[in-house]
């Protein structure tokens, strides 16, 4: 990580790097809370900032000849475009227009230009531009200065992930990042180590992708399929973490039309809910392990055996198989425990499962069938 230390004199803004570290060095290994918001820099984003042009090709190409005219001035220092863009609609995603300035100028220069605006900005649109010129002319040692910035992830996770997916070693910097980020910085990251497809990230991938988030359901079916699931499911023999997430792939992959891929679109359904059928019961029973093993019952007992991606067979013996688990007296208990918490998952399952999924926890409570 950055060994960089903060240096705002007293009384000055704050920067959005400085921002970003203090909150990480808070909780190291822990998800920045909000996302890092409020920004220091709220107070002059208060109002909303300038909307995207109606030709999207056009984005990006005011900033592009600011870029222009600073590079042409040999004298000029990156200081200079501290407050250059905040009245521009600034992409938070790669631009082809920044990333040609980026290249239409000495690297080094770039490089020394990106850095500092990352570092040094008090404001998130000259930051953003930083971090697309790093996006494109970054070296390793920007690491620490581009994951610390980056997990501001709403807003910098974009460019970041792409800063460090073109890095050698960027499988372990977008690791490092992705355990510390949720929401749509999670999206971008996980994404990006899609991409990659290189084996340490399919592992991670395989393991630890999904965090619960529904915007995790953006990039389930990818995950699934880069990582190729279906060619490691005997590993699901002896890594529970692995089964936990591959029933959370699953979860996710029955109900994200218009998102990502869906098990019917997904040519391996059948044979990883097989998989996943035969090791959910080993783990021990939690409130989440109940809630995706219901939610997947669910989807085998309400939709018909072309939408689960599976035949009708093996459909009628998953849902078997997943009721004779969640029927199990301690799995009975920890949903009992759950909705006497009133815990959100717990009573969606008592006011809304289909009526003909009757499950032990619930022996009293009809499911709520109106809309």
């Amino acid at each position: 990580m950055s060994r960089t230390t903060g240096t705002a004199l007293p009384g000055s803004p704050t920067t959005l790097f400085d921002h970003a570290l203090r909150l990480h060095r808070q909780a190291p290994n822990e998800r920045l809370p909000r996302d890092g918001y409020p920004f220091p820099d709220d107070a002059s984003h208060a109002r909303r900032g300038p909307e995207a042009p109606e030709d999207r090709y056009s984005a990006g190409t005011e900033i592009a000849l600011i870029l222009d005219a600073h590079f042409a001035r040999a004298a000029a220092q990156p200081s200079e475009l501290a407050d250059a863009f905040h009245d521009l609609y600034v992409p938070i995603h790669q631009n082809e227009h920044i990333a040609a300035a980026a290249s239409r100028v000495d690297s080094a220069r770039a490089r020394q230009t990106g850095r500092w605006l990352v570092r040094h900005g008090t404001d998130r649109c000259s930051v953003t531009v930083g971090l697309a010129l790093l996006a494109v002319v970054a070296t390793a040692d920007d690491t620490p200065l581009v994951q610390t910035i980056g997990l501001l992830s709403d807003h910098f996770g974009p460019l970041a992930a792409h800063a460090l997916e073109r890095q050698a070693g960027g499988v372990e910097a977008l690791i490092w990042l992705a355990e510390r980020v949720t929401g749509w910085g999670r999206v971008y990251v996980v994404e990006a180590l899609c991409r990659l497809d290189d084996p340490a990230a399919r592992r991670w991938l395989l393991r630890r992708a999904c965090d619960g988030d529904f915007l995790n359901a953006y990039f389930a079916g990818k995950v699934a399929a880069v990582a190729r699931l279906h060619e490691a499911l005997a590993e699901l023999d002896n890594d529970s973490e692995m089964v936990e997430n591959t029933g959370r792939l699953l979860h996710l992959m029955s109900d994200c039309g218009g998102m990502g891929l869906t098990l019917a679109n997904y040519p391996h359904s059948g044979v990883v809910l097989e998989a996943h059928a035969r090791h959910a019961g080993l783990l021990r029973p939690t409130i989440e392990r109940y809630f995706t093993i219901a939610a997947l019952a669910q989807h085998l007992t309400t939709k018909p055996p072309e939408t689960v991606g599976c035949t009708a067979a093996q459909q009628e013996l998953l849902l078997t198989t997943y009721r004779e688990v969640l029927d199990r007296e301690q799995w009975t208990r920890v949903a009992r425990v759950g909705l006497v918490l009133n815990d959100n998952r717990m009573r969606w399952l008592a006011d809304h499962r289909a009526p003909q999924l009757r499950l032990r926890a619930f022996p009293d409570q009809e499911p709520n069938t109106e809309e």
